[in-house]
C-alpha cells in the first residue's frame, strides 16, 4: 500500500467517476464464488467467534468484512511475527515476520466460519499469490490464516485441500495456516481506512472492487451499511 503522507486525502465521495471506473474493473479481476466446504465447520455454542485473516493490504480486507452481515468487528492489525506490538513502519520493512491482517469477530449463528472463509478466498484477496497482493509485495502481504485453535486450523486446511482438488482457482492456493500466533491492532489511522476514503486512487482501484464483488457474489451476506470500528 502507499505510504500515508497525510489524512487529508480525497474526501469521502469526492470522485464518483473514479470510484465508478474502479467498480467496473471488477469484471476484469479473478473473483469467483468458491463453493461451500463439504465438511461442516466446528460447532460452537459461543455467541461470537474470532479468526485472523491475512490477505495483502489490510485496508481492503477490513472493508470487505465490515460489509458482511453477522460480522461484529473487523480490526486491521499485524498477525504473527517475532516483534511484540510492532509499528506500521516495522512491519512494512518486512523484517518482523508479521503480516498485515484483520481480526474478524463474527456471530457464528448468523454467518459461519465456512462462509467467512468462502468470502476470504473469493473476494477479499487472491489466495494464489505468494508474498504479494496486487501492487504490494513482501512477506507482510502474504496470504495466511491465523486460526484461534486446532479445530479452526483443521477446517481451514481441509477446505483449502477441497478447493485445490476442485481446481477452483487457476493456480494452487498459497494460503498458509497457523495457530497460536499473536495479533496486534494497527494504528488508529489505519482503521476504517478504505471505507472512509473510497475515492483515494489506491482504494478506488484495489479495494472498492472487492466490496462490489462481495455484493455481487454473496448478496445474502452483504449489508450496505458497514460495521465501522469505533475509535478507542
Amino acid at each position: 500500500m502507499p505510504k500515508i503522507a497525510s489524512m487529508s486525502v480525497l474526501a469521502f465521495g469526492a470522485s464518483a467517476a473514479l470510484v465508478a471506473a474502479a467498480t467496473l474493473s471488477v469484471s476484469a479481476q479473478t473473483q469467483v464464488a468458491a463453493p461451500p466446504a463439504k465438511t461442516p465447520a466446528p460447532q460452537t455454542s459461543a455467541a461470537s467467534e474470532k479468526i485472523v485473516l491475512a490477505g495483502g493490504c489490510f485496508w481492503g480486507v477490513q472493508a470487505v468484512f465490515q460489509h458482511v452481515d453477522g460480522v461484529e468487528r473487523a480490526v486491521s492489525g499485524y498477525g504473527g511475527g517475532t516483534v511484540a506490538h510492532p509499528s506500521y513502519s516495522q512491519v512494512s520493512s518486512g523484517t518482523t515476520g508479521a503480516a498485515e491482517s484483520v481480526e474478524v469477530t463474527f456471530d457464528p449463528h448468523k454467518v459461519g466460519l465456512g462462509e467467512i472463509l468462502r468470502i476470504y478466498f473469493s473476494v477479499a484477496h487472491n489466495p494464489t499469490e505468494v508474498n504479494r497482493q496486487g501492487p504490494d509485495s513482501g512477506t507482510q502481504y502474504r496470504s495466511e490464516i491465523f486460526a484461534e485453535d486446532a479445530a479452526q486450523a483443521k477446517f481451514a486446511r481441509d477446505y483449502i485441500a477441497e478447493l485445490d482438488a476442485a481446481h477452483v482457482f487457476r493456480r494452487p492456493i498459497a494460503t498458509k495456516v497457523e495457530t497460536g500466533a499473536s495479533f496486534y491492532p494497527a494504528e488508529g489511522y489505519h482503521q476504517n481506512y478504505a471505507t472512509e476514503h473510497p475515492a483515494e486512487p489506491y482504494i478506488a482501484f484495489n479495494d472498492v472492487p472487492k466490496v462490489a464483488a462481495l455484493k455481487r457474489l454473496f448478496p445474502d451476506h452483504y449489508r450496505d451499511k458497514p460495521q465501522l470500528l469505533a475509535a478507542e
